[in-house]
């Protein structure tokens, strides 16, 4: 797939296969991260139409690392938005090889609201 392109996006977009391969690898860090939250909710629900008071107190652990893993998954999806934006404008300018750098980080800084 290294050095593949993908023009799928409308006006003539191409987007290098080491982006792809870097979108892909997220998207499986985002759906893994989703399947453990499924199970996080199984439990904390569990716990609570148990109504047993230690069951209960663990609730407070789980949801927090329920609340965490939602910060990654937003945090993922925000650089999976920003890097493809990225590289639509680096490969709209005639060079799709400079979208990311070789560490894998975006050429500019972005700021983020958190």
């Amino acid at each position: 797939m290294e050095g593949d392109t993908f023009s799928g996006l409308g006006s003539g977009a191409q987007i290098d296969g080491k982006i792809l391969q870097r979108f892909q690898k997220n998207f499986v860090q985002v759906q893994s991260i989703l399947d453990q939250n499924k199970l996080l909710i199984s439990e904390i629900n569990q716990n609570h139409e148990s109504k047993i008071p230690d069951n209960l107190n663990r609730n407070v652990g789980l949801i927090r690392e329920l609340n965490n893993n939602i910060r990654r998954v937003v945090d993922l999806y925000a650089d999976l938005s920003y890097n493809f934006t990225r590289s639509v404008e680096v490969s709209s300018e005639g060079d799709s090889s400079g979208a990311l750098k070789s560490d894998g980080k975006a050429g500019q800084k972005r700021n983020r609201v958190v």
